[in-house]
């Protein structure tokens, strides 16, 4: 297994201390509970993860607010990338994972057979905007469309000077450059949510299927989501997808998206209305979400493409002090950690979802 790295990040304030076709079954049994205000800190001193790049800063900020509320708490976290962190979980080298895309059908027996018969569950936790960056000298502002990102990434429209884009982008100069798509080498969630949100919304452009590894068959490659802010970095004409915090850190500009009403910006409220739009697949306690609504809104005041990452636990199966500790860390991680995501790029948890997180948390045992 790969060497375990403890992340963490500045935060932009005081920290105080305080239907789906897979059958997936769902656990509801009543444990010591945890609501707001309380801050629950049983169960060993250090936890493992392993997973989704896309959250490792939202995880280094609860990693602090857990350690301020529970001193001496601390997890070790390693963003190899969705895959790998299923992967691990399921294989038990980890205590959870971290994954922009639930347990996959064929995932689901290991995984139970992980947690001692028990099933696995998919907790969303962290909401996060995928952000199109590019590297275009002089082109400050950028509208595309699903139709457009999915020719560009199955190698179909080669040149920004294409009349598509320009009939987007009036009075913008695009200059007669070769597009150069750059997408994700490793098994990525975030490569899942691009395919998924491409294959609902430009169905006749994007025949190229989804799943954790890029289908597009064009472009060039990356590994993780720091070597896609590098590639695009470094070449001119380039465009690739990031979570929205590490563009911020970049510094890279990234794309309006066009959902039919013009381009829609991605920022802080756009990214939050979009999240808002959001449903649950089935009642219980595996909470795997339908982004559908989001992907083929038309609402302008929503950017369309949004992900969710989950934090893949046990339901039950788990030695005591570690399910404590899992508790505990999700509880501060759903009431306390929220209040510093935004400055890190993601969206805090909408009501409709912290609710039904915290009767999941609560359910583990």
């Amino acid at each position: 297994m790969a060497s375990v790295i403890t992340t963490f990040v500045a935060t932009g304030g005081v920290l105080t201390a305080c239907g789906s076709d897979d059958n997936r079954a769902a656990s509801t049994a009543a444990v010591s509970g945890v609501s707001a205000g309380t801050t629950p800190c049983g169960g060993k001193s250090a936890l493992t993860a392993e997973g989704s790049t896309a959250e490792q800063n939202a995880i280094a900020t609860f990693n602090q607010v857990w350690g301020r509320s529970c001193p001496g708490k601390t997890v070790s976290y390693n963003p190899t990338g969705s895959g790998a962190g299923r992967t691990q979980f399921v294989a038990g080298h980890v205590d959870f994972a971290g994954s922009d895309s639930p347990l996959t059908s064929d995932q689901l027996a290991p995984a139970a057979k992980r947690c001692n018969g028990n099933p696995a569950w998919d907790l969303p936790l962290v909401f996060g905007p995928i952000a199109l960056v590019y590297n275009l000298p002089g082109v400050h502002t950028l509208v595309v469309n699903s139709d457009v990102l999915a020719k560009i990434f199955s190698g179909v429209m080669t040149r920004w000077s294409d009349p598509v884009l320009a009939a987007l982008n009036p009075g913008v100069a695009l200059p007669d450059l070769r597009i150069a798509p750059i997408y994700r080498t490793d098994s990525s969630g975030t490569t899942d949510n691009l395919q998924r949100y491409l294959t609902a919304d430009a169905p006749q452009s994007w025949t190229k299927g989804i799943g954790t590894e890029f289908q597009g068959g064009f472009g060039e490659g990356a590994l993780k989501s720091a070597g896609v802010v590098q590639a695009v970095h470094t070449t001119s004409g380039a465009i690739g997808y990031v979570e929205k915090g590490f563009a911020d850190q970049a510094g890279l500009p990234f794309t309006q998206i066009d959902t039919g009403n013009g381009g829609v910006p991605l920022n802080d409220d756009t990214a939050r209305n979009a999240v808002n739009l959001a449903n649950f697949v089935a009642d219980g306690n595996d909470l795997v979400l339908d982004l559908n609504a989001i992907y083929g809104s038309q609402d302008p005041s929503a950017y369309p493409l949004v992900m969710a990452t989950y934090e893949i636990v046990c339901s039950a199966g788990y030695d005591p002090d570690t399910a404590a500790a899992i508790k505990s860390f999700l509880s501060v991680a759903t009431y306390n950690g929220q209040t510093y995501v935004s400055s890190a790029g993601y969206v805090p948890l909408p009501d409709k979802v912290k609710g039904r997180l915290v009767s999941a948390i609560n359910a583990i045992r």
